[in-house]
């Protein structure tokens, strides 16, 4: 959390590069901002500052209906380090509460249930339902304000199982009816666009050149200002376009699904993909300070595959490959297993499609072959971890592959690609400096390294 006059300061400058850093308060409406918001600034003496919006919410705030509180970017801050909290976190984003019981989460996490409410209760101060219900209306809010979808379909994207269930819910913690919202919200946009936001800088056309280079034909596409693909979450299909608005410090997201149920994590996984959350000011002061021989590319960002499964195959098919070998390999998997999609576009295959086919149309060697084989079959038997530094006990696959799926498949913050090709030649950058000085953001600097080598 920052402390109170760091917040004094970017609340009266309005800095967006704070925005979802912390909200604020004030005391004498009941209403909590984010600091970019436009409306007249209150005396400083009236205004409490939280580090989440869950945190103002619990404290008896309702949310701003102008500056919207729920399209920030999402603070990590609050959630601290423990794993098994993160883990958790993560689940019930992703709907672990709405599909099942908190027996049934408690048991995928392997602890139990007093520990876990303990957990939360020291680290965030409420409950896991209280929490999922917060994440859920904050959601069905957004939906509200951006969307013409139907009050009833915004419920049940939201992840609730009735609309009176979702009226309650949503009285409770914004402190109107659905219904009301909509109507003070003014003109919704148009069908499933979304805005999402970053705080700034974001480096897009690094970001956009890195996919543009490595896109795949009928599952990718890139332009200009855009970048949009094809999609699938558990049994939901569809596709995304997220084109890049600089002047308002977000993306204009068009999003084709369809079941409306999957909605919040696909939004979720659209954020990671884009890395939408990452504050990079602190990241590169932290790069800075230590690498101060290595010049920085303001605002980069990790450019992030669809799942760990995908980001695992195109890990695979790279091996001692350049890219343009590795990118036609993987167009050529795409459009033999490819489930198709609309506009004459292909899904990335199912692990039981890679798994069941012998792969001879892919011009490699055959112990690759059967190591892509072999990974498929262990994710399309269910055995499969979504973290790939467990993925080594495979043959055929070592450190390079398994950290090159995490940066790319999970964001994960700190890869380091010691023995990448590209890190080597870049190297002398650093100056002599340690890298391990970069810790926990060595991916960024992975990637600051990678953008400034000619592959």
């Amino acid at each position: 959390m920052l402390d109170a006059a760091q917040c004094r300061q970017a609340r009266l400058a309005r800095d967006a590069r704070f925005d979802g850093r912390f909200v604020v308060g004030v005391t004498t409406t009941g209403i909590y901002c984010r600091p970019i918001c436009p409306a007249t600034l209150p005396h400083e003496r009236n205004v409490r500052y939280f580090d989440s919006a869950l945190a103002a919410a619990e404290a008896g705030f309702r949310p701003c209906l102008r500056c919207r509180p729920d399209s920030a970017p999402d603070s990590p801050a609050w959630r601290g380090t423990h794993t098994t909290l993160e883990r958790a976190l993560r689940l019930i984003d992703d709907g672990a509460l709405r599909d099942d019981s908190l027996t049934a989460l408690c048991d995928r996490l392997g602890i139990g249930e007093r520990y876990l409410r303990r957990l939360f209760q020291q680290r965030i101060g409420v409950s896991p339902k209280a929490y999922a219900q917060h994440r859920q209306c904050l959601f069905a809010k957004q939906l509200l304000h951006q969307t013409t979808l139907p009050v009833t379909d915004i419920a049940y994207a939201s992840g609730f199982r009735s609309l009176r269930r979702f009226n309650d819910a949503f009285r409770s913690r914004i402190g109107l009816a659905p219904r009301d919202l909509r109507r003070r919200a003014g003109e919704p946009g148009e069908g499933l666009t979304l805005r999402l936001a970053y705080r700034p800088p974001y480096a897009w056309e690094t970001l956009r050149d890195f996919h543009a280079s490595r896109a795949i034909e009928g599952l990718e596409w890139v332009g200009e200002r855009h970048y949009g693909r094809c999609l699938r979450w558990g049994e939901a299909r569809g596709q995304f376009t997220a084109e890049h608005l600089p002047d308002c410090h977000a993306f204009r997201v068009r999003l084709e699904l369809d079941d409306l149920q999957a909605l919040a994590p696909v939004v979720r996984r659209i954020r990671r993909v884009l890395d939408l959350d990452a504050d990079t000011a602190t990241i590169e002061a932290h790069l800075g300070r230590a690498l101060p021989g290595l010049r920085l590319i303001e605002g980069l960002r990790l450019p992030g595959v669809w799942s760990p499964f995908e980001a695992g195959v195109r890990a695979i098919l790279g091996q001692q490959v350049a890219i343009g070998a590795a990118r036609r390999l993987v167009t050529r998997l795409v459009a033999a297993l490819g489930e198709p999609a609309a506009d004459g576009h292909r899904h990335f295959p199912t692990p039981a499609a890679v798994a069941g086919s012998d792969l001879a149309f892919l011009a490699m060697p055959g112990t690759r072959r059967e190591t892509l084989r072999r990974f498929a079959a262990w994710y399309a038997g269910g055995d499969a971890s979504n973290d790939p530094a467990e993925w080594t006990a495979l043959k055929g696959i070592g450190p390079w592959t398994a950290n090159y799926a995490a940066l790319r498949g999970t964001g994960h913050p700190d890869i380091w690609l010691a023995g990448d090709a590209g890190v080597r030649r870049a190297l002398p950058r650093l100056d002599g400096a340690d890298p391990a000085s970069a810790a926990p953001w060595r991916s960024y600097l992975t990637l600051q390294l990678w953008s400034q080598t000619d592959d």
